[in-house]
């Protein structure tokens, strides 16, 4: 796959939507003083070369009794993976998986309601390798955008001071 290069007004437009996926087209462009269809197009451009893959609604599952936020480390055997990602991608409450290093091949967070329902993944899970279960007690910074920036960009900071 080839790289898609993004220039800083690319950087500002992601910078914005991460910020606000739900920001207008209009608003966009009158931050950047472009035409909307000069910034819709870029957005599809964006969206096309995956570089912009989801819109998401940030959601606090707590606030729906969903309490229990777990964070499960399994170790799946290379042979075994084909079977488990199809099976950890049905776990509706499975928030992420991600292949991991270290003792564990995979990191999976979780969220359930009462304890007994993570329980009950736990054990599903371990016919796929031994598991390590972490509950968070609370999440003092929660999922936020990461700056949308380039080498050049750094690279300018560095001369700046």
């Amino acid at each position: 796959m080839v790289e898609y290069k993004i220039d800083k007004t690319d950087r500002r437009i992601l910078q914005m939507l991460e910020e606000n996926a739900r920001i207008s087209v209009k608003d966009i462009a009158e931050a950047n003083f472009m035409s909307s269809p000069a910034v819709a197009n870029r957005i599809r451009r964006m969206e096309a070369n995956d570089l912009i893959k989801h819109y998401y609604a940030d959601i606090d599952y707590s606030a729906m009794g969903y309490v229990v936020k777990a964070f499960i480390n399994l170790e799946v055997k290379p042979e075994d993976k084909s079977e488990f990602y199809p099976f950890i991608e049905k776990i509706p409450n499975v928030i992420q998986c991600d292949c991991v290093t270290g003792d564990y091949s995979m990191l999976i967070q979780a969220a359930y309601r009462r304890p007994e329902e993570l329980d009950h993944l736990v054990n599903e899970l371990q016919k796929f390798g031994r598991t390590k279960t972490e509950i968070a007690f609370s999440t003092p910074i929660e999922h936020r955008p990461i700056p949308v920036r380039s080498e050049s960009d750094e690279e300018d900071d560095k001369k700046e001071n």
